[in-house]
């Protein structure tokens, strides 16, 4: 569980706006791949179609050229390094997009949907379109009010990856070379309880953009079929980007079928707000794959995450789910209240009692239903971990069972430091269907998930196919009702193919 986010209280008045209009694109120093300094783009000639293998002679107005890469074979493209108004990404012949330090997707327009303040931002992309980075002080940003409409398609994906990646440098242990993708909205978050929550806000981890409010609707626009490789940077111990952040996003957002390879950080980390995600792919995190915080109170189905080898001093999770920040009066906390239907987590095999398959703390209350976890025998991790006694008391305070169809098969069920509120959490009455040892026919690795040695180990055998579902739709009603548990049914199940890289041995990103 990271502790670097730093949620605030505040009185968004035009001063704020200011304040954060005048940090700009100068607040993260990056080489980047050209300077702007402020100057207006030239308005490029009709171009001709360059021959396979050779650059584009220039880029697309509002674009900069800043020279060519991979072996002089693509014309780099530069963003802004902040779009205001429409700015579209197609898919053009010889030519790759760039972005360079802190690039922002409008201004930040502030908790209400109806302020004129700030200046709107749509970024759409197109199938097809890769976009890089070069270092971890790079990233993309769409603030409050602003939209990204990234949508590619199942045989072709959007990819946000590393210059590295580009140059054909990057190895299998190869992340953090960039930032990665950060989306602001008005939703609420934890901190809005404790005043009037259409004059609260936070700021996002990693950044110091603005984020939440009162509009659980928000929308934020749409991002499916995307990849995002390589990313996650600290900018301080505990304050650090991953592959995507979402923050105060509403349910109006549409996040689905999209990939996290290789986050030096988490996978994806969801700080308040009301997003719903279907189909995400997460594999080779650093750190967590799916974490919340600070009173995320959406759903997300169909989810696989696979971990990497651990380190000897990361707390890593597939779930790391979190609530408000601590020391609020249990009382008066504004709860995360995930919806989890339908995932597969494949474990590491851990060396120490801290890297725990899924892992609950500060009060979260949570929704679990028809999920598989599995973890490597030797393993210390152990498969699910209560780890605090105010999150126990909310898995046991619903109106609903906490869990339903949940299928673990751990060498060590429950995280040895904390046993007995686990057990406790996972035998209780009113949770039905849950199987604390089964044997899982997942066939992960002795030593681990690895990026070249995966196995298919997602994709569910007799064993989990035998237990029997929960009605998800029922559940939650953005969720799709499912005949089995677990994110993929059978080999026959192919939503994940064809537009992920990496989840199986031999495949490569």
């Amino acid at each position: 569980m990271m502790t670097g986010l730093q949620i605030k209280t505040l009185l968004v008045t035009a001063a704020s706006a200011l304040a954060l209009a005048a940090c700009g694109s100068a607040e993260v120093a990056s080489p980047g791949e050209g300077d702007f300094g402020g100057t207006t783009p030239t308005t490029p000639t009709t171009p001709t179609t360059p021959t396979p293998g050779t650059p584009a002679t220039d880029c697309p107005t509002g674009l900069s050229n800043v020279g060519t890469i991979a072996n002089n074979t693509l014309r780099v493209c530069q963003l802004p390094q902040q779009v205001l108004g429409n700015l579209t990404l197609a898919v053009r012949a010889g030519t790759i997009y760039s972005i360079s330090g802190r690039t922002e997707v409008g201004t930040d327009r502030g908790i209400d949907p109806a302020s004129t303040t700030g200046t709107q931002g749509i970024l759409t992309v197109e199938p097809g379109v890769k976009i890089f980075a070069s270092s971890g002080g790079d990233y993309l940003l769409v603030n409050r009010g602003s939209q990204i409409y990234a949508e590619g398609t199942a045989t072709n994906p959007i990819i946000f990856t590393s210059r590295q990646d580009v140059e054909g440098t990057t190895t299998l242990n190869s992340q953090g070379q960039w930032g990665g993708i950060v989306l602001a909205g008005r939703a609420p978050q934890a901190n809005c309880q404790l005043t009037a929550p259409v004059t609260c806000t936070g700021q996002v981890e990693g950044t110091n953009a603005f984020f939440g409010g009162n509009t659980a609707t928000d929308n934020s626009g749409r991002i499916r079929y995307v990849q995002i490789k390589y990313s996650g940077f600290e900018i301080s111990t505990g304050n650090e980007l991953q592959a995507l952040t979402l923050a105060g996003v509403g349910s109006g957002t549409t996040l689905e079928y999209i990939q996290s390879y290789n986050s030096s950080d988490d996978g994806i980390e969801i700080f308040g707000g009301n997003a719903n995600l279907k189909y995400i792919v997460i594999n080779g995190a650093d750190d967590d794959g799916l974490d919340t915080d600070t009173g995320w109170r959406g759903g997300a189905q169909f989810g696989i995450v696979t971990q990497r080898a651990p380190n000897a001093t990361s707390r890593s999770a597939g779930f790391e789910f979190s609530s408000a920040p601590a020391g609020t009066p249990y009382a008066t906390r504004y709860l995360s209240q995930p919806k989890i239907a339908n995932w597969t987590l494949v474990g590491r095999n851990s060396p120490t009692d801290a890297h725990t398959v899924m892992h609950f703390d500060t009060g979260t209350n949570p929704n679990l239903i028809n999920i598989v976890a599995t973890a490597t025998a030797g393993s210390l991790a152990g498969c699910f971990d209560i780890a605090d006694a105010d999150t126990q008391t909310s898995f046991d305070s619903g109106s609903t069972p906490s869990l339903r169809s949940i299928f673990m098969s751990c060498a060590i069920s429950y995280r040895p430091a904390n046993v007995a509120r686990s057990t406790a959490v996972f035998t209780n009455a009113r949770n039905t269907n849950v199987t604390a040892a089964g044997t899982s026919t997942l066939t992960a690795p002795a030593t681990g998930t690895t990026i070249t040695n995966q196995n298919l180990a997602f994709i569910n055998g007799a064993n989990e196919n035998a237990v029997t579902p929960v009605n998800a739709n029922s559940v939650y009603s953005f969720f799709t009702n499912t005949t089995y548990i677990g994110a993929v049914q059978n080999a026959s199940d192919t939503w994940w193919q064809g537009w992920t890289c990496g989840l199986t041995a031999g495949s490569t990103c």
